[in-house]
Parts: C-alpha cells; sequence; structure tokens
C-alpha cells in the first residue's frame, strides 16, 4: 500500500512538472527551453513569473508531501544511507 502513495505522490510531483514547463513555454520559447535544459533557471522563473508558474509549483510541493508521507509510513529514512 505505501508503494501505492509513494508512486501517487511522484505522479503528482511529475504532473506538476509538466505543468510548470508548459508555463515556461507559455511566455516564451526561450524561457521554455532554458527551464527544460538549465535547472537553476527553474527557480529565476518561478519567481520572475510567479503568477504564471504557482499553480503547477504548488502540485509539484503537493506531490512531494504525498512521497514524504509516503516514506515516513514506510519506516522512516535509514541513516544506512547516509
Amino acid at each position: 500500500m505505501n508503494e501505492l502513495i509513494l508512486y501517487l505522490g511522484l505522479a503528482v510531483f511529475f504532473i506538476g512538472g509538466i505543468g510548470f514547463l508548459i508555463a515556461a513555454f507559455r511566455t516564451s520559447i526561450l524561457w521554455g527551453l532554458a527551464v527544460l535544459f538549465i535547472a537553476p533557471v527553474a527557480i529565476v522563473y518561478l519567481i520572475v513569473h510567479w503568477q504564471d508558474a504557482k499553480g503547477p509549483f504548488k502540485i509539484q510541493v503537493i506531490g512531494f508531501v504525498i512521497m514524504l508521507i509516503a516514506a515516513y509510513m514506510n519506516g522512516g529514512f535509514s541513516s544506512a544511507y547516509l
């Protein structure tokens, strides 16, 4: 059951990422390509175009929280991997 919740969170996170990329391409082709190929530009885009990017960003945060909850329900994080 925990794996299902983890995959659900991953799917929600992925959908938010696709939405974020679509928002960047709607702004301009250069923003879209920069967000796609240069990771730190996504943070800049999020700050500069908050009104366009806040919806997909919130969906990504929700997906990440779901994945954290699934990891916690599975016994938490092991220090053996750190």
